[in-house]
């Protein structure tokens, strides 16, 4: 081999180059994300680069994991990428189909797991379900639920059902295609979550590219003003929900004060605005605040 021929592209050398491009690019977090990328298209573990970063990789696979890095710098999110998305303790399949899940979600696991002691039955909703993300992360936690994910697109209840089937949680729960609670009698559930569209519309052409390229704008498009899909929920989670029941959403950091305005005016009371990790309004609800109430042991 020539003395002047490149050397053997390594674990390490792999990962800090492409950390260098991703970050040069103006790419969040391009540790992480080289390092997953790495993994995946190597087959390796975080521990293997850690003791073992002089492995040499081989042209095949430092190839895949270069074309990898060319997609990311292109803009297009590591969970496209990849396929799959951690969300709270699971794992799920993505598609340009659904949402990918973000951790600003796990806010309302926060309320979820605080509201429902860990044994007890309850029957719950997830209103536009997309990847099945909230409703199986509440079925890993509370074993005693059976749940219900609703959406209007074919190919998101696709998605969810093979999360669930993944997961073996399909055996308690079940999907149905339709628009919010269309069609579910009225005080059928104790709990009702939904994580709808909130970006107002003329907003969505300012997105980050990772999110204004690769979500579907059925799950980002709340209408002009970003509200709509409360204004529809409120009336209709009041109608399924059981007495006592709770009932949570996401919301825009800057929607507090609005959405809780229409679940108050749909008859809800004691509604509060619960922050998330960034201390932003992240979730709407009348059940517990996770900055105040404790998770029950049983």
């Amino acid at each position: 081999m020539s003395e002047n021929a490149p050397a053997a592209p390594t674990l390490l050398t792999a990962w800090k180059g492409a950390q260098a491009q991703l970050k040069a690019a103006g790419i969040d977090s391009p540790s992480i994300d080289a390092r997953l990328l790495l993994e995946a298209s190597t087959g390796v573990g975080r521990v293997d680069i850690l003791n073992d970063p002089y492995r040499v990789l081989d042209a095949d696979k430092f190839a895949a994991f270069e074309a990898m890095v060319e997609r990311r710098l292109k803009r297009e999110p590591v969970s496209r990428i990849l396929g799959k998305k951690g969300f709270w303790k699971i794992m799920l399949n993505v598609t340009p189909d659904v949402l990918s899940p973000r951790p600003d979600t796990e806010t309302l696991l926060d309320v979820i797991v605080r509201a429902f002691p860990p044994q007890r039955a309850f029957d719950f909703i997830d209103l536009g379900t997309g990847s099945g993300a909230i409703l199986l992360a509440t079925l890993v936690e509370r074993p005693g639920a059976r749940g219900v994910g609703t959406d209007i697109s074919t190919e998101a209840i696709a998605v969810a059902r093979e999360n669930a089937a993944n997961l073996d949680l399909d055996g308690r729960c079940t999907f149905m295609r339709t628009e919010w609670a269309a069609g579910f009698a009225d005080d059928s559930f104790d709990l009702v979550v939904s994580n709808p569209p909130y970006i107002p519309t003329g907003d969505i052409a300012g997105l980050d590219p990772e999110v204004r390229d690769h979500d579907p704008h059925l799950a980002l498009d709340g209408g002009p003003d970003g509200l709509q899909p409360y204004r529809d929920l409120a009336p209709e989670i009041a109608r399924i929900l059981r007495p006592e029941g709770v009932f949570a959403v996401e919301i825009g950091w800057d929607q507090g004060a609005a959405v809780k305005a229409l679940f108050e005016a749909a008859g809800f009371t004691g509604v509060k605005v619960v922050k998330d990790l960034g201390d932003r309004d992240r979730v709407v609800t009348n059940g517990p605040d996770p900055r105040v109430d404790p998770i029950p042991e049983a």
